[in-house]
């Protein structure tokens, strides 16, 4: 048997939103982070400040890996020497270096090992095309599949990880499916992945890997068509990782200090505050959001009568009865304790009434913090922005335990042509 390999994976991120994907590579100690590319700068920064603070990068090369760009601009993210267009959107939040030389100079002679990234998906996912007039079949967000292909192009790495929601194997912009355009374009750069047809069986859960979520995705692996490795190595790796014990709601957010109603809604500058905190030690992030008498009184009523189990007719009712208004979506719900949590999502940035905290004590909906521990992230990860970004940038993540799952699966992989070499 060969040795093992001694030296670090490396990777770069692609669409790296907050890190979870980064976060559980690196929490592996296999891999290196070469560069982290994402375009909104409250993720920026959060990574940034991830880097830095967990991972002993200075602020000077935390600056230099995670790059604040748009991916679809693919030549000035490799080479630099960008245009004036280019250099008004970027030029202020990125370091100079990646400006004049790119990612080719950022990372030099080294080798790219894998390309990890999700494209948003907004565009793939069945809700996002439910409510778009359009079904979303005009969405730029269809493409950028196209940047991550041209990226695997140039860096040729020994494998690739593209994450995305199981919408993908149904959505089918332009009268294409997306799933036949994506097998195509990494079949042309000489690229293998499951045929169309069985990528249906590439849909895995965040729970089986330790996360307290019920969470669906479809995780793509691509190799080169002359790799030593068989595709099947890396998905019966993939396999072999699933745990059989669910972490619950309870394990992942049972320990935190309650936040309690007040009896008066009080003040904090400009803003109203509703619960507090009466005891314990204070938890970064676990503040409570605004929840008025009136929510108070709705989350009580849904709590107390288990309304979770009512029918859906049952529930569009209740929404009308409280706010005069009709829909045909289920507007509320609540966590249960001993089960994972429903899928975290981005629309927490705009309220939480489908996260209902489960104890009827604290008549609330969950933190940022609470949201963050439901995706696996470790408790020190700090998120800058406002509210609704962290909320978001939460919501859009991999979980951190899915992504290093993930990560360790396609180690073992590699690892295996080492030993077989």
């Amino acid at each position: 048997m060969g040795r093992l390999m001694k030296r670090k994976l490396t990777f770069i991120d692609l669409f790296a939103g907050c890190g979870g994907l980064s976060e559980g590579f690196l929490a592996t100690g296999k891999y290196e982070g070469l560069a982290h590319v994402e375009w909104e700068s409250p993720m920026v920064n959060t990574l940034r400040s991830r880097l830095v603070q967990k991972w002993n990068h200075s602020e000077t090369d935390a600056k230099k890996r995670v790059v604040k760009f748009d991916v679809q601009r693919t030549e000035e993210l490799f080479h630099g020497c960008w245009s004036d267009e280019t250099r008004r959107l970027y030029e202020k939040e990125n370091d100079p270096s990646i400006i004049e030389f790119g990612l080719d100079g950022l990372i030099g002679k080294k080798k790219v090992d894998c390309i990890i990234g999700g494209p948003p998906c907004q565009a793939y996912s069945i809700a996002g095309r439910a409510q778009s007039p359009t079904g979303m079949k005009d969405d730029y967000r269809n493409y950028l599949f196209e940047s991550f292909v041209k990226i695997v192009d140039h860096y040729k790495p020994k494998f690739f990880v593209f994450e995305n929601v199981p919408g993908l194997l149904s959505a089918c912009p332009g009268g294409k499916p997306v799933k036949e355009r994506i097998y195509e374009a990494f079949d042309k750069i000489g690229y293998e992945i499951r045929s169309p047809e069985e990528l249906k069986k590439s849909v895995y859960c965040a729970e089986d890997f330790g996360v307290p979520q019920k969470r669906n995705r479809v995780i793509i692996v691509g190799i080169p068509k002359k790799s030593k490795v068989q595709l099947d190595s890396f998905y019966k790796a993939l396999d072999d990782h699933r745990i059989s014990k669910h972490k619950t709601v309870r394990d992942a957010i049972g320990n935190l200090p309650k936040l309690l109603p007040l009896d008066v809604v009080d003040c904090c500058g400009r803003s109203k505050v509703s619960h507090r905190q009466i005891s314990g030690k204070k938890v970064d992030l676990h503040n409570p959001r605004y929840n008025g008498k009136r929510d108070q009184k709705l989350f009580y009523e849904w709590l107390s009568k288990g309304m979770n189990f009512f029918s859906q007719e049952e529930k569009k009712a209740f929404y009308t009865k409280i706010t005069g208004h009709s829909s045909n979506h289920i507007k509320y719900r609540n966590l249960e304790w001993d089960k994972p949590s429903p899928t975290v999502v981005a629309h927490l940035q705009k309220d939480g009434y489908m996260f209902i905290h489960p104890d009827i004590d604290q008549l609330r909906t969950i933190t940022i913090r609470e949201a963050a521990l439901l995706q696996s992230f470790p408790k020190d990860y700090c998120f800058l922005g406002s509210n609704p970004y962290c909320y978001k940038m939460i919501g859009n993540a991999v979980p951190v335990l899915f992504a290093k799952g993930i990560a360790e699966a396609m180690c073992e992989a590699v690892n295996s042509e080492v030993n077989d070499g």
